[in-house]
């Protein structure tokens, strides 16, 4: 009798070491596939089942949750929803996330185990930490003067501190209220289908995913790249530049839209924006430092993140000499955001540094305890000092007295550079009116703001698009209310 025991306890134990096998198996090494497997219902539940964690602008939240009653509990609200846009994103139940509300979902949706009290204390307890708070560098007063100022043209605007980085406004035109993609219902597949349809592209982020050819402000890089080669050693010399210039191995002929830029200094040639002078200095400084210039303000970097991934700006490395001359002034294959174009500006105005671009201050508990912050960073050197001081001079010019009077403010010293890209096959797209400038209030020290717009208005007569004309006055009205002006 005592045998039989023997071997139904041992039979006990075997099996009793199986369920344990087992069941690590399954809670251990096939827990991931259990978790995302679409079928799962207990993660969306889970996830959904308490407010989400709100994005703030200058302290005060610009999303929000609202409590649906149903299963997946929490949906997703937006305050000023189309202002904010480019910027939050959508968290949608049936369409997952998008820029911040997607690069900053850990802190967010509360599963960032930064928001735990102690390391592995949700493992153990199997709760859920609230949803963070993600505190922007954004100034409302700078977001809402973009955000009129293009009204219902389709365009963008990026504003950044100079000495910092910190992005003061990114907006995009037109836009949509992300709130229409919260929650699961047969209206949200509407909306999607409806605003991916739209062919005016609402739910792109032209500011920081939409490149184009900058045109004229481009010739901020081509003036710099030839004062820093030793190519222009004085800006109020002539220059060697015939009118009109062929362009080298070629009979095709650059000409310009205003008078005087035969042999014209660069400080003419960059106040009146003379196409055949600055062909030509690319022409002269070279393939070589052209791209290196290029590079170091920003062109073709593929890794930059605000924490958004941003689209790498163009600026090809192998060219022949007309390509060269074609690209020295935007156009040809030069590409840029127009987050790249102020941070050109940015370089100006900050004595030639490229600082790191960036979009979230800090993030923190629910309770406002810090996770994490975010501070001024250098990506490049773009020029030296001094070159960026004669730059200085050149944009103040164009203001002052040259394309970009538009732009002037009382108060500030303001630079700028005008430009009128054009595009499509033989040019016979609508041009795009940019311009890109600076601005320091005279009566504060270090108060500065670059900013950079571009304005696509397919339903303007084609003569009367300039980037002085159309794009100047946004850029005004955005410097100003960064400035307190």
């Amino acid at each position: 009798m005592t045998r039989y025991i023997r071997r139904a306890a041992a039979l006990c134990a075997v099996l009793l070491v199986a369920l344990l096998v087992n069941a690590t198996r399954v809670q251990v090494f096939q827990a991931r596939s259990y978790d995302e497997n679409p079928a799962n219902r207990r993660q969306p539940i889970a996830r959904y089942a308490q407010p989400r964690g709100d994005v703030v602008v200058d302290g005060r939240a610009v999303t929000g949750s609202r409590d649906s009653g149903e299963q997946l509990r929490y949906e997703r609200t937006y305050r000023n929803g189309p202002l904010y846009a480019p910027v939050t994103g959508f968290a949608s139940q049936v369409y997952g996330t998008a820029f911040l509300e997607r690069a900053e979902d850990g802190i967010l949706s509360g599963s960032d185990p930064m928001l735990s009290p102690l390391p592995l204390w949700n493992d153990l307890t199997r709760s859920q930490n609230p949803g963070g708070k993600v505190v922007t560098t954004l100034d409302p007063a700078a977001q809402q003067a973009a955000y009129e100022g293009l009204g219902s043209r389709r365009g963008a605007v990026a504003a950044i501190e100079p000495s910092t980085g910190k992005i003061l406004a990114l907006v995009s035109t037109p836009s949509y209220d992300p709130g229409v993609l919260s929650g699961n219902g047969p209206a949200v597949k509407e909306a999607w289908a409806r605003l991916n349809g739209d062919e005016s592209k609402p739910m792109l982020n032209r500011a920081i995913r939409k490149t184009y050819p900058p045109g004229s402000t481009f010739k901020v890089v081509t003036a710099a790249a030839a004062l820093e080669a030793g190519v222009v050693t004085d800006v109020d010399r002539p220059t060697d530049s015939p009118d009109p210039y062929t362009l080298p191995g070629t009979t095709s002929r650059l000409t310009n839209e205003v008078e005087g830029c035969e042999n014209a200094s660069l400080r003419y040639a960059f106040e009146w924006s003379c196409n055949t002078v600055f062909a030509k200095l690319g022409v002269d400084v070279g393939l070589r430092d052209m791209t290196r210039t290029a590079a170091n303000f920003g062109f073709n970097d593929r890794k930059l993140r605000i924490p958004l991934a941003v689209a790498p700006s163009n600026f090809d490395l192998r060219l022949d000499t007309p390509q060269l001359a074609l690209s020295s002034i935007g156009q040809f294959d030069t590409r840029a955001t127009p987050l790249q174009m102020a941070m050109i500006s940015a370089a100006v105005a900050g004595g030639g540094s490229v600082k790191a671009p960036y979009l979230v201050a800090k993030t923190t508990t629910r309770g406002g305890a810090t996770v994490s912050t975010n501070g001024p960073e250098t990506l490049h050197q773009a020029m030296n000092p001094s070159t960026a001081l004669r730059m200085r001079e050149l944009m103040t010019d164009v203001v002052e007295e040259g394309t970009g009077t538009n732009a002037a403010i009382p108060g500030a010293t303001v630079g700028g550079k005008t430009g009128t890209a054009q595009h499509g096959i033989g040019n016979s797209g609508t041009p795009y009116a940019w311009f890109i400038s600076w601005a320091e209030a005279d009566d504060a020290v270090g108060s500065a703001v670059a900013v950079a717009v571009v304005v696509e208005d397919a339903a303007a007569e084609r003569g009367e698009i300039s980037g002085g004309g159309d794009a100047a006055p946004i850029a005004k009205a955005v410097m100003e209310a960064a400035l307190g002006l």
